[in-house]
């Protein structure tokens, strides 16, 4: 069985060290930042089960990293802040966060906070869609064709998910608008045809002539039944 992994982000050493042994009582597996720089990267190319993220940090503050990583990954994330009032303003925030805890707080609490999050989180088989050779990782916005990392961005990932959820139904472009980008982002139907083109030619690189999303004139864009 994989074990649970967390990362944990939290300059001052002695709590980070109490959160990473209890956390390994529990048999999950913990990475550690002391500081806000480097964590969106390592979040782009490690699995992660969670991230224990502290606001006050040197470097890149919690506020920045949590809406930095929600722009490409779901992974959860329980806010850590010194401040009790400090919660309801991030909670005002919307920052997407899944759950803040106020300092000081027991490491029994946090275990337990974790262990609730975690059963918030659909079953690991959910998160993995297999369809006609395509293999899907949605927390960690990753596709596969036939073993080979296709190397979406997060945008043309979600694009791709959306057909690939939907086999048969056509989008307009305004659909994928509606669905995938913020509605405080201005986006145009070039914008939409741009990726769909970069998606296709990313597929075509692993498989030559296959191309599973095509045009529907005067209309939009489908995924094919099953690629040719």
């Amino acid at each position: 069985m994989t074990s649970v992994k967390i990362l944990i982000v939290e300059d001052q050493e002695n709590i980070a060290e109490v959160l990473s042994a209890y956390c390994q009582q529990q048999g999950y597996a913990t990475e550690y930042f002391n500081n806000g720089k480097g964590v969106v990267d390592y979040v782009k190319h490690h699995h992660l089960d969670l991230i224990l993220l502290d606001l006050m940090l040197p470097e890149v503050d919690g506020i920045t990293l949590c809406r930095e990583i929600r722009v490409f990954s779901n992974v959860p994330i329980i806010m850590l802040t010194a401040k009790s009032e400090e919660i309801d303003r991030l909670r005002g925030l919307n920052l997407g966060a899944d759950d803040y805890i106020c300092k000081p707080f027991s490491p029994k609490e946090v275990i337990a906070r974790i262990q609730a999050v975690l059963r918030r989180i659909d079953p690991p088989k959910t998160q993995v869609i297999h369809h006609s050779g395509f293999e899907l990782h949605k927390a960690d916005y990753i596709a596969f064709l036939k073993g080979n990392d296709i190397g979406f961005t997060a945008i043309e990932f979600k694009i791709f998910l959306l057909f690939i959820s939907q086999v048969g139904r056509v989008f307009t472009r305004e659909d994928i608008i509606n669905n995938i980008y913020n509605q405080s982002l201005d986006m145009s139907d070039r914008n939409i045809d741009t990726h769909i083109k970069n998606i296709r030619k990313k597929i075509s690189e692993i498989e030559a002539g296959l191309n599973p999303i095509i045009s529907v004139y005067g209309v939009g864009y489908k995924f094919r039944q099953a690629p040719l």
